[in-house]
């Protein structure tokens, strides 16, 4: 049944969808990156785009319609400045529900509409994008928008709240310890204490961060300090992982008209010779491939899909997630979601819904036609 408080298809014109990109987090290009790709796929017959960058100092600025600028060159890792038009302007979005004007605001200038928007696709990855903060600026200007909301988007980005709504919701974790700032700072041996009860190795990773920025494998106490000092430099709240040993496995879910839905899996390779972990460097320079699907049992492929609609549901999710596990010995164990999962040419999530029978501009369509359905406000 239609949501009658959801937002009516613009009549007699193409939706007009706002891409969000860039950010004040590390994985500001990794977003560049992202909605470049996007750009390059959406349907142009039936949807209108305006391309909003953020540059990692904040600034909302206007940027070129230019997909083909928004790509890794060798590698380097494109900015919001590189495809900004105009750096001196600041893109101001609605601010309530009364309206969805755009405007473009310059210094000793009128401000110039750029015309109202429909939906927002915000591409953006990592603290103050994905972790809620933009989601609580559409809820309030009334601006349908992809993906998860304001909670779901926040648990989505904490891995220390994420786990434990997994652990609630009966969800198989690994063990971890959690260091909070005032603990490292006030007592770092008793926190080194808690961690070497994990054993050995660990990953000391940002608790609030992705795309594998700033983690750290780590063999001994020894290496525990300049692992906090890395973890750190991107968030003050740092998790600590016990390693796991399994295979890496993914799995994205998607929301249909009827409810979420599991694609096929894939498999992470192994890290190379030069790598502990599939890192940044593997995930986004090196291209390094996922084995899409998954070569598993047909049972495995079975209880991962299960698990990953659980953890979307467990943790309120809406349009999309990307659920990351381990599969051991001794069964299935989640890592971790992604509230909104890379859309690279070469990311696992769009790749695993191709392989499910859905190509990459009906995913685009699906997620934009979702968030249309959707009514902002509590739901």
């Amino acid at each position: 049944m239609t949501n009658p408080t959801a937002t009516p298809a613009p009549q007699n014109r193409r939706i007009r969808v706002a891409v969000v990109l860039g950010g004040r987090s590390s994985e500001h290009g990794v977003s560049v990156v992202t909605a470049g790709s996007v750009l390059a796929a959406i349907d142009r017959t039936k949807y209108e785009v305006l391309p909003i960058g953020i540059t990692t100092e904040g600034r909302w600025a206007l940027v070129a319609d230019a997909p083909e600028r928004m790509a890794i060159d060798g590698r380097s890792v494109p900015a919001v400045e590189d495809v900004a038009e105009d750096t001196a302007g600041a893109v101001v979005l609605p601010n309530g529900p009364g309206s969805r004007e755009v405007v473009l605001s310059e210094p000793g200038s009128v401000p110039k509409a750029l015309g109202e928007v429909d939906v927002v696709l915000p591409l953006l990855h990592g603290p103050y994008g994905e972790d809620g903060t933009l989601q609580g600026l559409l809820e309030l200007a009334g601006v349908p928008y992809v993906g998860s909301g304001v909670l779901a988007s926040a648990v989505g980005m904490d891995k220390e709240y994420m786990k434990r709504v997994f652990e609630s919701a009966g969800l198989p974790v690994g063990p971890y310890v959690v260091v909070k700032p005032r603990e490292w700072e006030r007592d770092p041996e008793g926190a080194k204490a808690r961690i070497a009860e994990l054993g050995w190795p660990v990953f000391v990773k940002p608790a609030r961060a992705g795309s594998s920025v700033g983690i750290t494998k780590v063999l001994g106490p020894e290496g525990l300090d300049d692992a906090f000092a890395l973890a750190r430099s991107h968030d003050p709240k740092v998790i600590v992982e016990a390693a796991v040993r399994g295979r890496e496995i993914e799995c994205g879910v998607l929301e249909f008209e009827d409810g979420p839905r599991a694609s096929v899996p894939a498999e992470i390779p192994s890290a190379g010779e030069d790598a502990e972990f599939y890192d940044f460097e593997a995930k986004y320079i090196d291209s390094a491939q996922g084995i899409v699907p998954a070569p598993l049992a047909p049972e495995d492929t079975a209880e991962v899909q299960r698990l990953a609609v659980k953890a979307f549901e467990a943790v309120d999710c809406e349009g999309l997630v990307r659920a990351d596990f381990f599969l051991t010995d001794d069964g299935w164990v989640i890592n971790e979601i992604n509230t909104m999962p890379g859309f690279t040419p070469i990311s696992m999530y769009p790749l695993m819904w191709q392989h499910t029978g859905v190509p990459y501009p009906e995913l685009i369509d699906r997620l934009i036609q979702a968030a249309l359905r959707r009514p902002t406000g509590l739901r």
